[in-house]
């Protein structure tokens, strides 16, 4: 077929071949494989590593992505068949091209910095995240601070208030004790000289509110 292949570098190579009146297909097939072994390997599609089709139209293919410095067999058939020998070229891509290794540096170097940047986002959105979660832990505990003492003070003097209530009530209740055991004890006595009237001839001392009625003279008459 007059296959040649031109342009090669380390990682693209350029095929060529002469257009074919005789090809029943719509495409071609052009099959590479690296480290060809022509011991080896045979000439069937299933040792070829990748295969691509192009249209009949054109009559040259730029294999990309190869290997630098490695030996590879190309073949081109106008069939979806297994090649012949006078369909296939060996040939070996060169060094790595300094535009590519560049660009590859330049690519890892964008790789790095991308991953530490992200890392570092990462890294601040935690640190923000437990500043935040700190004040806002501090301003509670003082609220609850404030509020705690607030309510301390309530209850001290609702208890104060309490207990004031408290003895003013117990002060009112002694003295309407005391003037119910005035009135009991003036009463009884008064009811003891009515109805023995022979303790009358003794002097009664009669308490504070009851002298005033009752007369010390010891007459029951003038009870």
């Amino acid at each position: 077929m007059g296959i040649t292949v031109q342009n090669i570098t380390g990682s693209t190579a350029m095929v060529i071949w002469p257009k074919m009146a005789s090809c029943v297909d719509s495409f071609y097939s052009i099959m590479y494989h690296p480290n060809w072994n022509s011991m080896l390997s045979s000439y069937s599609r299933k040792s070829f590593q990748k295969e691509e089709r192009v249209p009949t139209t054109r009559s040259s293919f730029i294999v990309e992505n190869l290997a630098p410095l490695t030996t590879y067999m190309v073949c081109v058939t106008c069939q979806s068949a297994n090649p012949s020998h006078d369909q296939c070229r060996v040939f070996n891509t060169l060094e790595r091209d300094p535009a590519s290794a560049s660009n590859t540096k330049k690519e890892l170097a964008l790789g790095i910095w991308l991953t530490s940047s992200v890392l570092l986002l990462i890294i601040a959105a935690v640190l923000l995240y437990g500043c935040l979660h700190l004040l806002c832990r501090r301003r509670r505990e003082r609220l609850q601070g404030r509020n705690g003492t607030s309510t301390e003070q309530d209850h001290g003097k609702a208890w104060t208030k309490s207990t004031a209530c408290t003895s003013e009530e117990l002060g009112r209740q002694s003295q309407r004790m005391q003037d119910t055991e005035e009135k009991h004890s003036g009463g009884i006595q008064l009811a003891t000289i009515i109805e023995n009237p022979s303790v009358c001839k003794e002097p009664v001392m009669p308490t504070s509110k009851s002298r005033e009625r009752v007369p010390t003279t010891g007459q029951c008459s003038a009870i």
